[in-house]
């Protein structure tokens, strides 16, 4: 029996954890969760999986819940800490939708446990930090996105990178696929949150959408794979089966794919040995239809941002993640156009910050600093 520690549990990555751990009882059990506010989900899961523990990340709501059970709820970054590195937690899920997920992917890097990882802009923001850590302290950090995932089993048996010729990275393209930036003008947030396979929170649909995902994926499969940016290849693929595809200097293409549910990568990262089993939508190969097609080419600087990030590395992660995110936000509140998105972390990014010794603290301040920055940009649109 492995225990496991969902922090992020109310979203909708946490949501497919859970559904993998409730098919699989007799080997996982969920020990411990984080949350924010959402407190009918949170009831959902205390009621369905009674875990031990509870970090609860707004502090008047912990004060609330803790009137009723001291022993099981925990606030405050101490208390998150001491979870985290708890003996008895055996598997760690980082979930923690963007930014925020930078402090608890920090912590589970020095335990020297397993870490399933679906929070992309971590890594993004912290690579320079996180991936160190994770080495000198052999933590086994495993990826959940459905596309670095894929890219693991691809290379799965496989001794090392040095085999690989190139990595292909699939996007579905979003709701808006074969539309130009210029006609995304007068989109609606319900149009950009309308995607056609998958569901997911609103921040990554968005990401979707703008394909800026994909360039976020692009930096993280750079970290988590440590290959130059130039093994990587973005691709256009709207049935969204084959999520990467691996090909090697022999020639072989090998590919990884499955239906649309993030439960499938979720229960491949939980297994141990063996491959444990879910309930999953099968593909009906005999009426398959697989198309691709180029990377648009009015979100080449977008990609070309990415790359940068990529070869560069220090802060400019930071950079970008941070102005994408204020950008989103700004979009999902009304603030700015769709295609004003793309404008804002245009005239965000920095690539001159300077990149001084890479820490926790350094990382935070050029976040908050990023912020206020693009915040000044958004206001230029109004």
């Amino acid at each position: 029996m492995k225990n496991v520690l969902l922090l992020g549990a109310t979203g909708s990555i946490g949501k497919s954890v859970l559904g993998v751990i409730s098919q699989n009882k007799e080997s996982l059990n969920l020990i411990g969760i984080s949350f924010n506010k959402n407190v009918s989900r949170y009831q959902e899961i205390l009621e369905k999986h009674s875990p031990d523990y509870v970090y609860v990340e707004d502090h008047d709501l912990f004060k609330s819940l803790c009137s009723k059970n001291k022993e099981r709820y925990l606030n405050g970054d101490e208390e998150l800490e001491k979870l985290i590195i708890r003996d008895d937690v055996d598997i760690i899920v980082c979930a923690t939708s963007g930014f925020a997920g930078l402090k608890t992917a920090y912590i589970a890097s020095k335990t020297g446990k397993k870490i399933l990882l679906a929070n992309k802009e971590s890594i993004v923001a912290g690579g320079d930090l996180i991936l160190p850590l994770a080495k000198e302290n052999n933590t086994k950090i495993i990826p959940i996105d459905s596309e670095h995932n894929a890219i693991f089993q691809c290379l799965s048996g496989e001794k090392g990178t040095e085999d690989v010729k190139s990595i292909t990275i699939t996007a579905s393209g979003g709701p808006f696929i074969n539309a130009s930036i210029k006609e995304l003008q007068h989109v609606t947030v319900e149009d950009a949150l309308n995607h056609p396979n998958w569901k997911m929170g609103s921040k990554v649909t968005i990401d979707s959408a703008t394909l800026v995902n994909k360039c976020l994926e692009l930096i993280e499969a750079r970290y988590l794979f440590d290959l130059d940016e130039k093994y990587f290849d973005l691709v256009i693929h709207p049935q969204s089966i084959i999520h990467s595809i691996v090909t090697y200097i022999d020639g072989s293409s090998i590919c990884q794919m499955s239906s649309p549910d993030m439960r499938v990568p979720i229960a491949h990262a939980l297994s141990e040995v063996n491959r444990i089993p879910i309930e999953f939508k099968d593909l009906d190969f005999s009426n398959l239809n697989l198309s691709f097609q180029e990377f648009p080419s009015d979100r080449s600087k977008i990609q070309d941002i990415a790359r940068e990030v990529c070869n560069k590395g220090g802060f400019l992660g930071t950079v970008f993640n941070a102005a994408n995110e204020i950008a989103v936000e700004s979009f999902l509140n009304k603030k700015i156009k769709f295609n004003e998105i793309y404008e804002v972390i245009y005239r965000t990014f920095d690539k001159n910050i300077v990149s001084n010794e890479v820490t926790i603290e350094s990382i935070n301040e050029v976040d908050a600093q990023t912020r206020i920055h693009a915040q000044k940009v958004v206001k230029s649109f109004a």
